[in-house]
C-alpha cells in the first residue's frame, strides 16, 4: 500500500497544482516552486 502511495502521490499533486492554476494564475511560481522543492525531497529521501 505505501508503494501504491508514493506512485499515486505525483499525479494528485499535479491535479491539484492545475487546478489550482486555473483558479489563481498567480499562483504559478509558488506552486512550481514547490512541486519542485517537494520531488527534490522525495528524490533524495532514499539516498540519505
Amino acid at each position: 500500500m505505501q508503494t501504491e502511495m508514493f506512485i499515486a502521490m505525483p499525479s494528485l499533486i499535479s491535479l491539484l497544482a492545475g487546478i489550482a492554476i486555473l483558479i489563481w494564475p498567480r499562483l504559478l511560481n509558488y506552486i512550481v516552486a514547490f512541486y519542485l522543492i517537494l520531488f527534490g525531497l522525495m528524490g533524495l529521501l532514499p539516498l540519505l
